[in-house]
């Protein structure tokens, strides 16, 4: 077999690819729980990065590239930062809050169960014994990719130019406005 034809051939990485994912997804599951279980709201804006992180390795693993570092870059990079501004800003305690505890946990506990079975329950009637499969890289399209990236940064950036703008405008007006709040004295 040539080295043309052996870069060529389709890969299939099916079984790590999918424990990869089960770990993620246990790990992101775990911290979603500690986002809103826990009484110190730094530490539920620490565990969110944890999730937000798992979200971009995730859409590595599907081989997304362009989205897992905007994943990264916008989420991890901007949101989470405003997040901690806002914390900060606003002088929120920051340490443990005993009034952060309601009483509607156990009906918090059942929509979350009964969410987590519905879901559960279409995604294995859609996708059964399904597995991931990577193909290995064909050539053409955008340098290191297969043209997909090219087509989403296309639809990004050309059709939904004006909608990404104007939420970068609201998120900055958010800031601006949690500083004028913060900061009346």
């Amino acid at each position: 077999m040539s080295l043309l034809a052996a870069a060529s051939a389709t890969t299939t990485f099916d079984v790590p690819a999918n424990v990869v994912f089960a770990v993620l997804a246990v790990g992101m599951v775990t911290a979603a729980i500690r986002v809103v279980t826990t009484k110190n709201i730094v530490h539920a804006a620490l565990w969110l990065v944890v999730v937000l992180g798992g979200n971009g390795i995730v859409y590595l693993l599907l081989q997304a590239e362009f989205v897992a570092m905007t994943q990264f870059l916008v989420y991890l990079g901007a949101i989470i930062v405003l997040f901690l501004f806002g914390i900060m800003l606003t002088r929120a305690p920051l340490g443990r809050s005993d009034d952060l505890d309601n009483n509607q946990r156990p009906l918090g506990v059942l929509v979350g169960v009964v969410l987590l079975a519905v879901v559960g329950f279409s995604l294995a009637r859609q996708w059964g014994r399904d597995t991931l499969s990577f193909a290995a890289y064909q050539g053409g399209g955008a340098a290191g990719g297969n043209g997909r990236t090219q087509a989403l940064a296309n639809s990004i950036f050309g059709e939904y130019l004006i909608p990404f703008e104007v939420v970068s405008v609201l998120l900055l007006a958010a800031l601006i406005g949690a500083i004028v709040l913060a900061r009346r004295d």
